[in-house]
């Protein structure tokens, strides 16, 4: 039973250790585009390049990870991903020129984009009802140390200033993600879906108890001997309300402001006069903040649900921007506050959005189009993550912080009658329940 457990954990650890690359990947720039800038002299058009590099690719991996994993299944995918998150780390670590920086920053892109979509999707597939969140929320946890990870290994090269190696050190957990996958099982869901009972049974048995599998597979099959929905019939009547959820939160995650801060918050502190290096020691705590509040979220998750806790985040992440905004916009805003109001935004954004969205749409979608409608989903998260952090060093400069910030307060206000009027609530349900309640409810549309 001991070895059985471990191989669990296993299972759960490389299928999230791509949310480790991803949130090194993105959070590793804040600090290396400081030196970047300054080695490469580069003008503000190519620094939001450098920044949104990644986030072009993105959205072309987001595109068409989905798919790709529906058609050859969701571990090979996550292989080829570490494949590409290795080749990427190689490629910025050794870049030499802005041309070559900003190729690979795009390859790079690719990797991130499909672990933003098919990585919570391998898990929330592995796991049973019960525990789905907390182990689809293992994506996020990861994705918080990850981006832990990079804001102090920027910090222990800020001295020398060597941005290649913090782009370059990504490539120990890639390589690992990489061969670790090799030994881990496909996703039951595909291999019912794609090959047969008997294999999908077998992989039940590791992660469930054998009480629940006989109903569990009749559920897949209810949900497999129903019609298939193509692409074309995605904006059906049928499909369309659940499609206008996933887009929602997804676009809601990225516009309410996070990436700003994941992305600049060096930038920030060096405008309200902190040195580099003390800038960049400033996004340490902010990281751990991160990491710590990811885990209440994780601990919450299946507790109170998914609904409750987007909402709570919610409001304080608006309450956290508007005393940012207004005290920025009215008085001259000391460094500590300036900190302390980034501090709290990620508070309320760890324990909720920036880990209940990616759960949320690794549930809502019927298993036919899973991976497909992800990937939309995450396509137009990652074109709202572009138009962000591209507006921002723009916005900034034209409306002044204050301005800005309660501006992204206001979105937080809107986010939350979104989620209020539109989203339900998906704790301790079955996928296949989940998908039942939803397509039998159908009255969710646009206003």
């Amino acid at each position: 039973m001991t070895s059985k457990k471990a191989y669990i954990s296993l299972i759960y650890f490389f299928g999230a250790l791509g949310g480790l690359l991803f949130g090194y990947d993105t959070g590793v720039i804040s600090g290396a585009l400081l030196f970047i800038r300054e080695d490469m002299e580069l003008s503000p058009l190519l620094e939001g390049l450098v920044v949104s590099g990644v986030l072009i690719g993105a959205l072309a991996g987001a595109a068409f990870c989905g798919r790709f994993s529906d058609r050859y299944g969701r571990k090979k995918t996550i292989i080829w991903l570490g494949v590409l998150f290795t080749i990427g780390a190689i490629g910025t670590g050794l870049a030499r020129n802005i041309g070559i920086l900003l190729l690979f920053r795009i390859e790079l892109g690719i990797a991130v984009g499909g672990a933003s979509a098919i990585v919570p999707l391998y898990l929330s597939e592995m796991a049973p009802a019960a525990i789905r969140g907390r182990i689809a929320s293992l994506n996020t946890l990861m994705n918080s140390f990850g981006i832990l990870m990079a804001y102090i290994v920027n910090f222990v090269f800020s001295s020398s200033g060597r941005w290649d190696l913090m782009l370059l050190l990504a490539v120990i957990p890639s390589f690992i993600l990489m061969a670790g996958m090799f030994f881990m099982p496909e996703s039951p869901r595909w291999l019912l879906q794609k090959k047969s009972e008997e294999e999908a049974r077998h992989i039940l048995l590791l992660t469930r108890d054998p009480k629940t599998i006989d109903a569990e597979i009749r559920s897949m099959k209810e949900i497999k001997t129903k019609e298939r929905v193509s692409i074309s019939t995605l904006l059906s009547p049928a499909i369309r309300p659940i499609l206008f959820i996933g887009i929602g939160v997804a676009i809601f995650q990225q516009v309410i402001g996070t990436n700003t801060i994941i992305y600049y918050t060096p930038t920030i502190l060096e405008n309200a006069g902190f040195g580099a290096s003390s800038a960049i020691a400033g996004t340490i705590g902010i990281g751990v903040i991160n990491v710590l509040f990811t885990i209440l979220g994780l601990l919450l998750i299946d507790m109170i649900g998914r609904r409750n806790l987007m909402l709570i985040g919610n409001v304080g992440m608006s309450l956290a921007l508007g005393i940012l905004g207004v005290s920025t916009l009215f008085f001259h805003a000391p460094g500590w506050l300036l900190l302390s109001c980034l501090c709290l935004f990620m508070v309320a954004y760890s324990a909720s959005w920036g880990m209940v969205v990616w759960v949320v749409l690794a549930e809502i979608f019927p298993l036919q189009i899973r991976g497909t409608a992800l990937g939309i989903a995450s396509t137009c998260l990652w074109l709202a993550n572009i138009a962000v952090s591209l507006s921002f060093p723009l916005l900034l400069d034209l409306m002044g912080t204050g301005s800005l910030f309660l501006m992204y307060g206001a979105i937080g206000i809107l986010a939350f009658l979104f989620v209020y009027q539109f989203v339900p609530e998906t704790k301790g349900k079955s996928l296949e329940q989940i998908e039942g309640e939803i397509m039998a409810k159908n009255t969710v549309s646009p206003l």
